[in-house]
């Protein structure tokens, strides 16, 4: 299928692995102007060159090195990348982090953590990327949640950030969308990628994942990052026009709520 999205300017937060890099590289080969983003120079690159050569045009692809967890790093994103391309027609807000244990276990420090470095982000991305996709009659802004803001699992402080992802993608739809602006969130199960936390734990567990798998994962096995990133070019493209304000389920039956 054609998602008529050639020349669409993407920027992809938390790109140079995982869901993010394969993010960009479904949006690349659809024909999108792309900027990655990551802290780490040498791994940013090779995603660069990743993707480049996936989509056969290099010139396609901008990488800037930034924290997106400062102010000051999302607004060089964001203003670099327009002075490349020209504009701004798609955001996929992907970067995330959250640590911590049970309540008496998880300090103020890691509370503050994972706001900062997974809904902080989103809201200051969206909101310098608005003004541009307004100049351009429209956008898509997403946000990459999870199943488990969705329903109880997983770490608490990740679940109260990707809740909170989720909400504010909602609030978005409701306000942009007399701008022509589209805002859904996606809501992958577990994805397993080399050196995700996924990866991680079945190198230190290989039984112990697996009998996970068994008892949690419907299709006998994990996720994988193209099969997210599929279903976010679907949504960044006009073939998606009257999907606004979804939070869309990407997890191979492994979640149990009903809506």
């Amino acid at each position: 299928m054609n998602l008529d999205l050639t020349d669409k300017i993407a920027i992809i937060t938390g790109s140079s692995r995982g869901l993010g890099l394969a993010s960009a590289t479904a949006l690349a080969r659809e024909g999108c102007r792309v900027a990655l983003c990551a802290r780490t120079a040498g791994r940013l690159a090779e995603a660069e060159a990743e993707v480049g050569a996936a989509c056969g045009d290099p010139g396609r692809v901008f990488a800037v090195q930034a924290d997106v967890a400062t102010g000051e790093g999302v607004a060089a994103l964001v203003g670099q990348t327009v002075e490349r391309f020209g504009g701004l027609d798609i955001l996929v807000n992907n970067v995330g982090l959250a640590r911590g244990g049970d309540l008496m276990a998880t300090t103020d420090a890691d509370w503050q953590e994972a706001i900062d470095q997974t809904l902080m982000p989103a809201v200051r991305a969206s909101k310098l990327a608005v003004p541009h996709m307004k100049r351009r009659g429209g956008g898509v802004i997403l946000m990459i949640a999870s199943i488990f803001g969705r329903e109880t699992g997983g770490r608490m402080t990740y679940n109260a950030v990707k809740a909170a992802e989720i909400s504010l993608a909602k609030s978005l739809a409701q306000q942009l969308a007399r701008d022509n602006i589209r805002v859904n969130s996606i809501a992958p199960g577990s994805i397993l990628f080399p050196g995700g936390s996924w990866w991680k734990r079945q190198q230190a567990d290989p039984e112990g994942i697996a009998e996970f798998v068994r008892r949690e994962l419907p299709f006998g096995r994990f996720g994988a990052p193209e099969e997210v990133a599929q279903v976010v070019a679907f949504l960044a493209s006009p073939k998606a026009s009257w999907v606004s304000g979804a939070s869309i389920v990407v997890d191979g039956c492994q979640s149990r709520s009903l809506i």
